[in-house]
């Protein structure tokens, strides 16, 4: 590809993108309506060749030719480009997971995929759901998942709410998402409920002049609230500007 600043994984990332948003728009009249954060409507369509092929069976040319049609429809292929990973608290919170055994993972507030895409890359044989409650945040996961990219899965729902079984996933990660929740505490009670082994948080450690921040936590306020919510072991870690808490729930 012309772009270094697309892999290998993030070119199929994005590919999975235009596919799913091409399908999608096939089921109804060529057009999706991708919200106006994203785009707005517009209209996309890929020959069959290019959509029904297995996505890790494409050839070169083919991803091309693919990624062409998305950027001239007005698709945000830029997200996907490889540089999410340099970003010291994710390359933190990706070597901590490195070195335990998990099979399934909750990103809560997953944004953008600053953190989810290249959890994905790293950890091929993870499912992944992907949680926020913007659904424009969930349709992009959706496509992806349906461009191929199935053990992917897109949720619309609030952390402090989400109603699924005891122990659904291995691990949690809530990253840069606790300092945006008014009743954090639910959201940390919620989280341990639905964790089997691990929670992971990075929450910012100065303050800053984004005003959806509506906490700044003390390492000592965070360990409590998990402590309280029956957390086995805590231990910190920090990047600039960041703090980070890694969660055992096991002895």
């Amino acid at each position: 590809m012309s772009d270094t600043l697309f892999s290998s994984w993030y070119i199929e990332l994005a590919a999975a993108y235009v596919r799913g948003a091409a399908i999608r728009a096939a089921q109804n009249g060529g057009k999706i309506d991708l919200g106006a954060t994203e785009g707005g409507t517009i209209e996309i369509s890929l020959p069959d060749m290019l959509v029904n092929e297995h996505l890790e069976l494409l050839e070169e040319d083919q991803f091309e030719e693919i990624l062409r049609r998305g950027k001239e429809a007005g698709l945000k292929l830029y997200r996907f480009k490889n540089s999410h990973d340099t970003l010291p608290r994710v390359r933190s919170v990706l070597g901590f997971l490195q070195g335990v055994e998990i099979k399934s993972l909750l990103d809560v507030g997953s944004g953008r995929g600053v953190f989810l895409w290249p959890f994905l890359n790293l950890f091929p044989g993870v499912s992944v759901t992907s949680l926020d409650i913007l659904p424009q945040r969930v349709q992009l996961c959706d496509l992806v998942r349906l461009g191929g990219l199935d053990r992917l899965e897109g949720m619309v729902g609030d952390i402090c709410q989400l109603d699924l079984p005891d122990k659904s996933f291995d691990a949690i990660t809530l990253l840069e998402v606790l300092e945006h929740i008014p009743d954090v505490e639910s959201a940390v009670r919620n989280a341990m409920r639905l964790a089997r082994k691990y929670i992971i948080v990075s929450v910012p450690s100065k303050p800053d002049d984004n005003p959806e921040h509506i906490h700044l936590f003390t390492q000592a306020q965070l360990a409590e609230l998990f402590r309280k919510a029956g957390a086995c072991s805590t231990h910190f870690g920090g990047v600039t500007n960041h703090m980070l808490l890694f969660v055992s729930l096991r002895d």
